[in-house]
C-alpha cells in the first residue's frame, strides 16, 4: 500500500518535551450510560466498551533523552450530555501516536495521556486534541486557563464537529475562551494544508458507517454528515498577536474516525485514513510545532 512508502523529511529539529506523566491520575474514572468507566494510565488496557486497541504497537523512545517526546494529549473536559470527550477513544490517539512515529522522525511516546483543564498538566503539552466540542461546558475559570495555555505557547486541535447546530453549541464556549479575539477561515493555500503532505484541497473525513452505507446503497442516514450545513470542511483557526496560530477548529470534519477505524475496511484505509485523515493530522502537528 502507498501508506508504506511516505517518506517524510528529517525533523530532528523537533525535540519535543511532553513528560509522561505531570499530575495526571494513576486511574480515571467517568460515568458512561450509568455506570462507571475507568480510564489506566495505558489506553490498551481500557476495557470500557468496545476497542481494539489492546494490540496497539509498542515502540522504544531514545534512550538518551527518554523524556524529549511528543504525547497525543486529549483533554477531558465538563459536558452537558454524554460523554464526548472520549470519542474514538482509545483507538485514535494509539493509532495516531503509532502512525505519527511509524512515519516522522519525531520521538513519539507510545502512551497517549489524557488531561484535565488544569495548569499543572497542561504546561508540559505543546498540543492539546479536543473530541466533539460541541457538548463543552466549561467555567469561565476553565476557560482563563486554556486561553492562557495558548496564549504561553500551547495548541488546541479542535475535531469531530459537524453543522451549525454543534457550532452554535460551541459559541458560547469560543466567547468564554476569547472574549475579544475570533477566527479566520482557513483558505485551502494555507500551509498547513501543505506543509509536509500536499493535500489537494483541505479534506473531509467521515466515518466508516458513513461509507459503508454510501458504498452499498449510495445514501445514510448519518444526520450530522448528510445535513447542507455539513457539506464542506472548514477550518476557523486563532492567532494571537504575533499572529501565530493557537487553536484550529476541524468544523465539520471527523479525524479522529479517520484514526480510530483504519482496521474496519481496507478501502477505508487506503481512501480516507491514509489519503485524507492521517496526513492532515501529521501536517497539523508539524504546523503548530514549527510556528
Amino acid at each position: 500500500m502507498k501508506f508504506w512508502k511516505w517518506v517524510l523529511p528529517c525533523l530532528g529539529l523537533l525535540a519535543l518535551r511532553s513528560l509522561l506523566s505531570q499530575g495526571v491520575p494513576e486511574v480515571r474514572r467517568g460515568i458512561y450510560r450509568g455506570r462507571e468507566i475507568q480510564f489506566p494510565r495505558d489506553a490498551r488496557q481500557f476495557n470500557g466498551w468496545r476497542h481494539f486497541g489492546q494490540n496497539a504497537p509498542l515502540w522504544k523512545v531514545s534512550e538518551e533523552l527518554p523524556e524529549d517526546v511528543f504525547t497525543f494529549a486529549r483533554l477531558c473536559y465538563p459536558f452537558r450530555r454524554g460523554l464526548r470527550w472520549t470519542a474514538d477513544y482509545p483507538e485514535a490517539d494509539l493509532n495516531f501516536s503509532f502512525r505519527l512515529h511509524q512515519l516522522t522522525s519525531v520521538e513519539v511516546n507510545p502512551y497517549p495521556v489524557i488531561l484535565d483543564i488544569e495548569v499543572e498538566q497542561l504546561r508540559h503539552h505543546p498540543l492539546i486534541y479536543v473530541s466533539e466540542p460541541g457538548n463543552m461546558d466549561i467555567s469561565a475559570e476553565q476557560a482563563r486557563v486554556l486561553r492562557e495555555y495558548m496564549l504561553n505557547g500551547g495548541f488546541l486541535l479542535l475535531d469531530d464537529f459537524w453543522g451549525g447546530d454543534e457550532w452554535k453549541g460551541f459559541e458560547p464556549v469560543f466567547k468564554k475562551i476569547w472574549p475579544d479575539r475570533g477566527y479566520e477561515e482557513l483558505k485551502p493555500e494555507h500551509p498547513i494544508f501543505h506543509c509536509v503532505f500536499d493535500l489537494p484541497s483541505p479534506p473531509q473525513v467521515h466515518s466508516n458507517v458513513y461509507w459503508e452505507e454510501m458504498r452499498k446503497h449510495g445514501k445514510t442516514n448519518m444526520r450530522n454528515e448528510i445535513r447542507t450545513d455539513s457539506a464542506t470542511p472548514r477550518f476557523r483557526a486563532v492567532f494571537d498577536d504575533r499572529g501565530r496560530m493557537v487553536m484550529l477548529i476541524c468544523l465539520n470534519n471527523d479525524l479522529g474516525d479517520g484514526w480510530e477505524q483504519e482496521q474496519s475496511d481496507p478501502w477505508y484505509f487506503s481512501n480516507v485514513s491514509e489519503k485524507h485523515a492521517y496526513p492532515l493530522g501529521i501536517n497539523i502537528v508539524f504546523y503548530a510545532l514549527t510556528h
